[in-house]
Parts: C-alpha cells; sequence; structure tokens
C-alpha cells in the first residue's frame, strides 16, 4: 500500500472504530462481533507502526482503552490507568510474548506466569478506604471512567467492607479491580423475559451486563442477575504483593472472589497447555469467556517490562475464536423433517464463525422469527457453540435500509404443495401429508443412521439421489436394491455399490431396540425404545400392545404410548414392516426385564412457560426417563426448568444453589439422556 492510500485508511479506520467504541461502550448496542472489531484494530496498529514517520497518533483510537465517559454519569480518575491488553491470537504468538519479555529483560532463564480465564464481561475498579467501598466506577478511557457506585452495590458479590481474617490489617486505600458478567443461564432467562416483554434481546452476555450497569436507576440494575470476579488492584496504601499469585490469594481471604480457574505456570508451555485445556472447557463453563489472560508473575519483572502505549508488556489476552459474528440475511428458506415439522432457515451471506465458515444458521420456528423481529435482507449477529448449529441472535435494526422483506411460514408444503397445520400448544407447523417426499427422505435417513439401522455408506446425499430417480420410495425398498439399480448413480463406481449392498445385508438382524428406534415412532428416541425392547421382548408383542398396557410402562407416559399405537395403527407402517420382514430383515429378540432409567432418583421443578412443548410434554419427558417431577424446590431438588417468566422457583434455586437448564438446554439435555 502507497503512502497516501495508507494515510486516507487509517484515517477511515480511526473514524470506523470511533463509531463502534461508541455503540460497544456507550450504547451497549454493537453493529460489529469482537473478532471483526479486533480485526480493524490490528489493521490500524500495523498501518500506524508502519507509516509512523508520517502520522500523529495523538487521539487515535489505538491509543486509548474504549470511549469517553458517559455525560449522564459523573466521572472518577483512576489513581493507576486502567490499560487494555495486547492480543494473540495463536500458539505461535503465544510464544512471541514470552521470547519478546525475555529479549527485554535480557534473560534467557524461564519466565513463570499466571494464567487466567479471559471473561467477556465490563471492567470495573472499585476504590476502599478504610476497608470501606468508596466509589466504583468503569474502565472508561482508561484513565477517567463513569461514577457507578450505587449499581455496583447492588451486586451481591461485592463486598461493601474489606474482610479482616484473624485480625489482619486491611490497606487504607485499595483499587481493586474485577470483571462485572452475567452467567450464561441467568442471560437466556433475562433475554426470554425482554422478548416477551416486546423489548429487543441483548446481543449477548457482555451487553447485557454493560447495559445493567449503566441504568440510571439503581434499583434496575438491582433486578440484573450481576455477578464478578477480580483479578488485579491499582494503587495499594498500606499493602505489598510480591506476585500476581500472591495478590490473588490476599483478595481472597478478604472476601473477594476470583476465579477458580485460574492457575500457576511454570513456563510458557504450560501457559499453551492451559489454553488448550480452556478452549476444550469453554462450553461447558457458566459464564462466557472468549480467551485466556497470560500474567507474568513476579510484580519485580512485572516493573522492569512497564507498559506501551495502552498495555503492558507483562501480560497478554490470548482470544478463542470467535463464536459470533454479524452477516445478513440473504433468504430465509424452509426444511421440511421427518415428522412433517417445517423449520426456517437462514440463508447467509457467508463468515467465518469459530474456525468455521457458516452460511446457514435456524430459526426454529415462526414464533421465535416474530420476536425478534427476522426479514430476509437484514443485517445480523449470528451465534456458534461447539458443534451447536449456528443461530440468528439478534437483528442490528440501525442497518435496516427499508428494503428487507418479512417472512411467513407458507400455509403449503414447499415441498409437495400438501396443507400446513399448527396444532393447538405446539409451536410447530407440519405439513400433513406423510407421503411427502421430504419426510420419507428424512425417515429413510434416520432409518439408515448410526443410532438405528447402522447402514455404513447410505448418506443424505445418497439417499436422495436414489428417491429422486424414483429407485426406492421407502425404507424397506431399501433391501430389494440390486447391483444394476446402484451403479446407474452418478458417480456410483462398481465397488461402491458392492459395499452398499453388503452393508444392508450386514444390518438385517438388529437389536430389537435399534430397530425400534429406526422406525421412526413420534416421542421414541433411543433410550424409549431400549425400555420397550426389554418390556415386551419381540416385535410382535409390541406391535400389538395397547395404548392402557403401553402407559403401564415405568417410562412411558400417556403421550408416548399413543403416538406409538398410532403408529402401528396406520397400514401404510404395518405394510413396511413386513416387507421388510420378507426381505430378511429379523429384529433379534430382547431378554425381558426393567431397564434401569438414566435419571432415577432425580428430583426436577418446571417454571415458568414452556413454549417449544406443554408443561405436561416435559413432565412426561421426565418421568420417561424414569426422573421425578415436584411443585416446589427444596435442598433435594436435582434440577429447575426454566421458562419465561419464572416466578420465585427461580430465585430459591439460585439459593440453594442447584442446576437450572432454559428450554434449549432442557431438549438437549433430555436428547442426551436418551442416548445413554
Amino acid at each position: 500500500m502507497d503512502r497516501e492510500s495508507a494515510l486516507k485508511r487509517i484515517d477511515e479506520l480511526r473514524n470506523l472504530i470511533s463509531y463502534h467504541n461508541d455503540r460497544y461502550y456507550q450504547l451497549d448496542d454493537p453493529e460489529i462481533s469482537d473478532a471483526e472489531y479486533d480485526r480493524l484494530m490490528q489493521e490500524l496498529i500495523t498501518l500506524e507502526t508502519r507509516f509512523a514517520g508520517d502520522i500523529d497518533v495523538t487521539g487515535s483510537p489505538t491509543q486509548r482503552v474504549g470511549a469517553p465517559p458517559l455525560e449522564k454519569f459523573d466521572t472518577v480518575s483512576h489513581l493507576i490507568p486502567m490499560l487494555s491488553l495486547a492480543n494473540a491470537f495463536s500458539e505461535e504468538d503465544i510464544l512471541e510474548f514470552d521470547e519478546r519479555i525475555k529479549r527485554f529483560l535480557g534473560t534467557d532463564k524461564t519466565i513463570s506466569y499466571v494464567v487466567e480465564p479471559k471473561l467477556d464481561g465490563i471492567a470495573v475498579n472499585l476504590l476502599y478506604e478504610n476497608g470501606y467501598l468508596k466509589v466504583g466506577s468503569t474502565r472508561g478511557d482508561g484513565t477517567v471512567g463513569e461514577n457507578i457506585t450505587e449499581n455496583l452495590q447492588t451486586i451481591h458479590s461485592i463486598p461493601l467492607k474489606i474482610s479482616s481474617p484473624r485480625g489482619t490489617a486491611v490497606p487504607v486505600r485499595i483499587e481493586i479491580r474485577g470483571e462485572v458478567f452475567i452467567g450464561i443461564n441467568a442471560f437466556k432467562a433475562l433475554n426470554r423475559r425482554r422478548v416477551n416483554e416486546g423489548i429487543a434481546p441483548f446481543a449477548n452476555p457482555r451487553n447485557a451486563a454493560a447495559g445493567s450497569l449503566r441504568q440510571l436507576d439503581s434499583r434496575i440494575t438491582a433486578r440484573r442477575p450481576l455477578d464478578i470476579f477480580f483479578y488485579a488492584v491499582g494503587a495499594v496504601d498500606g499493602a505489598a504483593f510480591a506476585s500476581q499469585w500472591d495478590l490473588l490469594q490476599a483478595l481472597n481471604q478478604w472476601g473477594f472472589k476470583t476465579n477458580p480457574h485460574v492457575k500457576q505456570a511454570r513456563d510458557i508451555h504450560e501457559c499453551i497447555t492451559f489454553y488448550q485445556a480452556m478452549l476444550t472447557e469453554r462450553e461447558s463453563l457458566p459464564y462466557e469467556i472468549d480467551g485466556m489472560v497470560i500474567k507474568v508473575d513476579l510484580f519485580s519483572l512485572q516493573e522492569r517490562l512497564g507498559n506501551v502505549s495502552r498495555s503492558p508488556r507483562w501480560a497478554i489476552a490470548c482470544k478463542f475464536p470467535a463464536t459470533q459474528a454479524t452477516t445478513r440475511i440473504e433468504k430465509i428458506e424452509v426444511q421440511v423433517g421427518r415428522t412433517g415439522v417445517l423449520t426456517p432457515v437462514a440463508r447467509m451471506e457467508p463468515v467465518q464463525v469459530g474456525g468455521v465458515t457458516v452460511s446457514r444458521a435456524t430459526l426454529h420456528n415462526q414464533d421465535e422469527i416474530d420476536k425478534k423481529d427476522i426479514r430476509e435482507g437484514d443485517t445480523v449477529i449470528i451465534q456458534r457453540a461447539g458443534d451447536v448449529i449456528p443461530e440468528v441472535v439478534k437483528i442490528v435494526e440501525s442497518k435496516r435500509t427499508g428494503h428487507e422483506r418479512t417472512f411467513r411460514i407458507p400455509s403449503l408444503c414447499p415441498v409437495c404443495g400438501s396443507h400446513i397445520v399448527r396444532l393447538d400448544g405446539e409451536s410447530a407447523h407440519r405439513c400433513v401429508n406423510r407421503d411427502c417426499p421430504a419426510q420419507i427422505r428424512e425417515s429413510i435417513r434416520h432409518f439408515a443412521s448410526r443410532g438405528a439401522m447402522d447402514i455404513e455408506g447410505l448418506g443424505e446425499k445418497l439417499v436422495a439421489q436414489l428417491l429422486e430417480e424414483g429407485i426406492i420410495g421407502n425404507t424397506a425398498d431399501l433391501y430389494y436394491l440390486k447391483k444394476e439399480d446402484l451403479i446407474h448413480i452418478d458417480r456410483m463406481a462398481d465397488k461402491s455399490a458392492e459395499n452398499i449392498l453388503k452393508a444392508l445385508e450386514t444390518s438385517k438382524q438388529p437389536s430389537l431396540d435399534k430397530f425400534i428406534h429406526a422406525l421412526g415412532i413420534r416421542h421414541v428416541g433411543e433410550h424409549i425404545a431400549r425400555i420397550l425392547a426389554r418390556e415386551c421382548g419381540d416385535l410382535d408383542s409390541l406391535m400389538s400392545a395397547d395404548e392402557e398396557y403401553l402407559s403401564s410402562i415405568n417410562g412411558i407416559g400417556g403421550e408416548i404410548a399413543g403416538s406409538i399405537r398410532s403408529f402401528f395403527n396406520q397400514p401404510e407402517n404395518t405394510r413396511i414392516i413386513e416387507r421388510l420382514r420378507n426381505a430378511g430383515v429379523i429384529p433379534q429378540e430382547t431378554e425381558r426385564g426393567p431397564l434401569s432409567a438414566p435419571l432415577n432418583g432425580k428430583t426436577f421443578v418446571l417454571t415458568g412457560t414452556l413454549e417449544s412443548f406443554s408443561r405436561n410434554d416435559a413432565k412426561n419427558l421426565i418421568e420417561s426417563l424414569g426422573g421425578t417431577v415436584s411443585s416446589s424446590v427444596s435442598k433435594n431438588t436435582d434440577y429447575v426448568v426454566v421458562g419465561a417468566s419464572p416466578g420465585s422457583k427461580l430465585e430459591k434455586a439460585r439459593t440453594l444453589g442447584i442446576a437450572t437448564l432454559d428450554e434449549n438446554e432442557f431438549r438437549a439435555f433430555i436428547e442426551e439422556q436418551n442416548q445413554v
């Protein structure tokens, strides 16, 4: 890039970053993801470094930590500035950080570190005098922050007075720094309440925490589920610490929460090991982290290393791959599942999320689209956690042009043209045509899947080709395939065709529970299939069982029993089973006897309104897996399932430290138990 182009781009980047700083720090309504912001900042740093002799960096966003304090709050000057951290994005960057430190110190000796999870929250500074909290403020621009003392005092995990165990002295004056955050479950519950009240949901827990701290009415802040971990100090008068690790121990003794995952590292390689471990554990933590912080442990070395512009030399933030990104919805399409449920899916401009290119995201159902006001053409923030299908978190309303298009689930099936219905009490729209090609395709794919008949090589693409060419029409047709049927399919070689036929032959003697699961009976997952197999022993006994008998089986509720009976009452289903038997598919009999249910001894309490299924459905699901549903929360409760607008049961669960599950987590939990 030539000098003139570079100077122009620097000016563009400074204006763009300043704009996004205001959106992020002051309005709590970002338009881009953290990863995109980091890329802009890194580009600006690179250009300013390259053309350092041609520009003045005074006032550049690279010299500032955040944004100026909001005018609606009084300002507070920090006794010692709150600096930001330089970023690392790979293990190579972490090793380079260690090498820079050694070069600066002029040593080849091993450096010891402290490693801490990097919470995605709001940094605050608490000033204590003679042990009492006097002023609490935001980071602000690093030198001056916003006075939010009254709001911080509503957070129960912030001590109003420093504890002094065994009569130990407390500092005369000390700045204690921490990260305010909202836990994942609490964030989801908060967003559900906002959506139900017609208020736009927060994009992520960080923005929810920021919005909560910047309330002019501290009573609103008090109703938000804010928490905090402490990790550093600023000015200190009346205490001394040899290292970061010693400081954290002192904070704990004084009554300040520190993160339980903080560790000492003997060298940089242990830091990398911790980074890899935290990357794996990230999805299981009850709060969001976006990376790991590495700090030189000894304060004597920190003092020698000092700072550069906006960040210390002795610490670095090691970022994880982003889980959120900003993109645009090009079109909303509808997919039809094996039970006829229509699922709207957003087709988007491709974007990198968590190291994966994403171009589609589930929108769940029409209710979800309406609540979030999602339209074709919208700029949206999407999220991908672990291997979960990406979803749209929120729209970026400020990006709307007026050309966006509203979306409605069609009244006719997009695949077969049949009427779409929505049953009372359900959020799902369904195609009622059992001969719908999409349902047939998905039912065959399920039949052949690993948890069912486990027919190797019979994937989604091949099933679609067989159906499109009219070679098969249902699951039974698979076992009447001949080699000449297969070799005519595009890119199907002789050997591949032989392997498919061999896999079909191998699958002809499945265990009874696998066969039951393969049939695709609604509400019958792997665990329910095992219960039925152990109770009935053989397929004929199951097919002839009446609803009363089925509902009497431990773990089988009335709704599941009705679904099973309805399936076998359909002539087309019994015809397919008979054809499977004629083709030599013989499910093996199972030894009868009770099956240990995975939720035996577990007690659940339901609170709030569940949207994707009724409370009775949830109760049946729990009981089908051996669990018990109680009406009240006690110390004997194992889980509280939280729907929209939960009552006092949620607060009692938090007080007792009982695990809570929102609706999506409950669904995933039940699916996981069904795999046991």
